[in-house]
């Protein structure tokens, strides 16, 4: 097993296995795997290596990893992979993977609510609702994530967003202390969160609101015929590329720029819905980087209006292929 640069203990940059040989894990009930693949776990299927990859097997088992993780090794978390792009030189330190097995509970707990774990994708909170005949939810039905990283990026569609069902997530530190956080507490905004970029989302409750099981099934189908129609589902792709610079929309603005269907080597914006940017087969991370930047470009050339990434873009490049942010 190739052993690649990885996490830092004091000053001294170490391996995966290094990293690994120097935690006491004989605790730890979850999954640890030096050097995993990021292109197996991301929908772009693209990125380098992450040093140590850790699936924790419950909440305590986290908890307990943290603890023992010294704070110098840097901590990335992750959950289906949706909206992330791993860069080609991979990511350092510890990459933490939330699996269903122990962050995939969820169930109506009365009083119009529902509590899921992190690794729920979004799609079975919208069904868990309609069995429980709470509306609300059915944004969540098109959006291609899990729990985590909706309650992070304030995750959102049909004019609907996570902030207006939630009542309060739970999550650990970077110590692996536990914590609960009020809907206040997660400052809520656009596409955005100001809870403590360190704390862990491990599962939230939800607040819906009654409603006749057909005509939440109603709404839920529209929003699948219309993700259907206009979005590449079925492509390798991350969901939306760029936030919305509201008023506009950026898929208006990267058409009006001439950038539907651009291609840098194998990465294009789609033809189908041009904010999204999709792997055709043979892209790199460097590749759908480039691109998404070109298009930033083009666009505020074209507009004079900026766009902001969504996808969020992590870890190395590697040597000599850094693709620099465009910067007005």
């Amino acid at each position: 097993m190739g052993a690649g640069t990885a996490g830092r203990i004091g000053s001294i940059v170490m391996s995966g296995i290094a990293l690994l040989d120097n935690l006491d894990v004989s605790n730890i009930r979850g999954r640890l795997t030096p050097d995993a693949s990021m292109a197996k776990i991301t929908w772009f299927q693209v990125g380098g290596p992450a040093d140590l990859l850790f699936s924790p097997a419950d909440e305590d088992d986290l908890s307990e990893f943290l603890k023992i993780l010294p704070r110098e090794v840097p901590v990335l978390v992750v959950g289906i992979g949706s909206n992330l792009l791993a860069r080609d030189g991979g990511i350092e330190g510890v990459v933490i993977r939330l699996g269903g097995k122990g962050f995939g509970q969820i169930e109506h707990v009365g009083n119009n609510r529902i509590k899921a774990g992190a690794a729920i994708p979004d799609k079975r909170v919208a069904a868990t609702a309609l069995e429980a005949g709470l509306g609300g939810f059915e944004f969540y039905h098109g959006i291609p994530g899990a729990i985590g990283g909706a309650l992070r990026m304030n995750a959102g569609a049909n004019g609907v967003e996570t902030t207006n069902r939630v009542v309060e997530v739970a999550a650990l530190d970077r110590d692996g202390n536990r914590h609960v956080l009020s809907h206040e507490d997660m400052g809520y905004a656009y596409r955005s969160s100001k809870a403590d970029k360190e704390l862990i989302f491990t599962s939230a409750v939800f607040e819906g609101v009654p409603n006749d099981k057909a005509a939440i099934q109603k709404a839920m189908d529209e929003v699948q015929h219309h993700r259907e129609t206009v979005q590449p589902i079925r492509e390798k792709t991350g969901g939306s590329t760029f936030k919305n610079p509201l008023p506009h929309s950026s898929w208006k603005l990267i058409d009006e720029a001439g950038m539907r269907g651009f291609e840098v080597g194998g990465a294009q914006m789609s033809k189908m819905h041009c904010n999204f940017m999709i792997n055709t087969g043979s892209a790199t991370a460097h590749d759908l980087e480039l691109l998404g930047e070109t298009v930033r470009k083009r666009v505020f050339e074209n507009s004079g209006i900026l766009l902001e990434w969504e996808i969020k873009r992590l870890g190395r490049f590697e040597k000599d292929s850094e693709v620099e942010s465009f910067t007005p």
